[in-house]
């Protein structure tokens, strides 16, 4: 399996796509011209997971899902989480073609798809629907807008509790072991260990 990193959209969303060997992959979030990236890597979409669902990381949701891809989230498509109007009142011209979450993963712990084994850890605080994707066969944690290199999620945002956050990281992902690689929503990569000994918003 290869990982590839695609960063779009004016906040420089990070999106994941996990290439398998018979030229289909898993999406993780959605941010701008992630279609695009996949037609010219030759891939065909057939999950879509969501860390979670503003407007940054679902805006290409529909897209993709016209591609075949089933969405995944831990609740059903949300417009007053995507946020879509206040960003546009902001100054900022997007648009997010609804979708349908095909999945919805409220109160599910383990996701299998293929030979991958997902730990689904429900991180509410940045977002009350945020999750992270815990790959535990290849030590990665795709956290979203949870936890960041030396940072993290805002917590000012629609149903954003910044104590509730705090709490997510340390009880569910300090738990997880000190070299497991963490792949943010946003900025480049860390690991546990890392972010345990050195985050400044969010010491052990």
């Amino acid at each position: 399996m290869t990982i590839h990193l695609h960063t779009g959209g004016p906040f420089l969303t990070n999106g994941y796509v996990l290439e398998l060997d018979d030229g289909q992959c898993l999406v993780i979030d959605a941010p701008a011209d992630i279609t695009d990236f996949l037609k010219t890597k030759k891939l065909k979409p057939t999950h879509l997971l969501l860390t979670h669902q503003h407007f940054d990381h679902v805006q290409e949701a529909s897209l993709l899902a016209k591609e075949g891809a089933k969405i995944m989230a831990w609740s059903e498509y949300a417009p007053e989480v995507i946020m879509e109007k206040r960003i546009r009142e902001m100054g900022v011209p997007i648009h997010i073609e609804p979708y349908r979450v095909d999945h919805v993963l409220e109160a599910t712990s383990s996701l299998q798809l293929g030979a991958l084994d997902f730990q689904i850890l429900h991180v509410p605080g940045h977002s009350p629907e945020s999750i992270a994707f815990h790959l535990t066969s290849q030590s990665l944690l795709f956290a979203g807008d949870t936890l960041f290199h030396s940072g993290i999620g805002r917590t000012d945002l629609l149903g954003g509790n910044h104590n509730q956050l705090l709490d997510s990281i340390r009880e569910k992902l300090y738990a997880l072991p000190g070299e497991t690689f963490v792949l943010p929503g946003h900025g480049p990569k860390t690991t546990i260990g890392f972010e345990k000994s050195n985050n400044p918003f969010c010491p052990e």
